[in-house]
């Protein structure tokens, strides 16, 4: 069983959202720092920091040029700043082994720095017009509700995810890749986890989930994520405080920004061992390559 293709593709047509990564003349490197961006970060947030960057580094040669904490200090507040070295250095790679084009092969694109399973695929797809399976959270939701029945996917499974995609996936490359495209909007916007918005789907009238009367998910119970209080708001704190300064800061002005001295030591520490700080001879600290 697949999701019709045409009802998918017609229904994409028209509501698409107009991003500027899916412009036909955004190039392979737009598409990949999107990719990397978009994860775990909502478009709203991700959209005017890609068009910044893109506009300050338009080639990977570019970005490969500028320090480590230009990078991390470019990438403000999107959360998860590790993702910003990654992109990094998949840049240097790119301008210095592949003539600063990013590849189109999966497999080169897997052999870049920081570039999973994901991220290789997607870039195949939407950059390159490719036929590859391209699954994340979204499309591993309307796969398990249209096809299995499923209210949600449950634990993660590449090789089965893959396949289930794979399967579904027209002949054609061009609308393969597109296919892959509608797929993933519509998990983003009518299909989503909490309050599904079915009488917008069109595919509501095949949807395995609905025939079988919208059975409530049975799979193994998901956690929400918290934010406050975690490791990740003060090793964020910690990072602000850098980027707000283009000068080399002390160890008592970042103890200002937690009570917690524990933790607060912890979270500096671990983003020293991430290569997101250096300290410098002297003991004050900074973003890296700016001391």
């Amino acid at each position: 069983m697949s999701v019709d293709t045409e009802l998918l593709l017609d229904w994409f047509d028209e509501n698409a959202r107009d991003l500027p990564w899916r412009d036909p003349g955004c190039t392979a490197w737009g598409v990949l720092v999107s990719e990397i961006m978009l994860q775990q970060t909502p478009v709203a947030r991700v959209e005017p920091v890609w068009r910044s960057w893109t506009a300050r580094w338009p080639v990977p040669s570019a970005m490969a040029e500028a320090t480590q904490g230009e990078v991390v200090r470019a990438w403000g507040k999107l959360g998860y700043p590790r993702r910003a070295l990654r992109l990094h250095a998949a840049a240097q790679v790119v301008a210095a082994e592949h003539g600063d084009v990013v590849p189109s092969d999966v497999d080169t694109l897997l052999a870049l720095p920081g570039i999973g399973a994901y991220t290789a695929r997607a870039v195949a797809a939407f950059a390159y017009g490719q036929r590859v399976p391209v699954v994340d959270t979204n499309v591993r939701r309307v796969v398990a509700r249209a096809v299995h029945g499923a209210a949600d996917a449950g634990p993660p499974s590449t090789t089965r995810d893959l396949a289930d995609v794979r399967a579904m996936l027209p002949q054609d490359e061009a609308r393969a890749a597109r296919y892959s495209a509608a797929l993933m909007e519509l998990g983003a916007l009518v299909c989503v986890a909490r309050t599904p918005r079915c009488a917008d789907c069109p595919v509501l009238g095949e949807c395995a989930w609905q025939r079988a009367g919208r059975p409530a998910y049975d799979g193994p119970v998901k956690t929400a994520q918290k934010f406050a209080g975690t490791d990740r708001q003060v090793r964020g704190k910690l990072l602000d405080v850098l980027r707000g300064t283009e000068d080399p800061v002390s160890k008592t002005v970042l103890d200002a920004v937690w009570a917690d001295a524990g933790q607060r030591d912890r979270c500096l520490h671990s983003l020293l061992v991430d290569g997101l700080v250096e300290q410098t001879s002297s003991g004050l600290f900074a973003l890296p390559g700016e001391h």
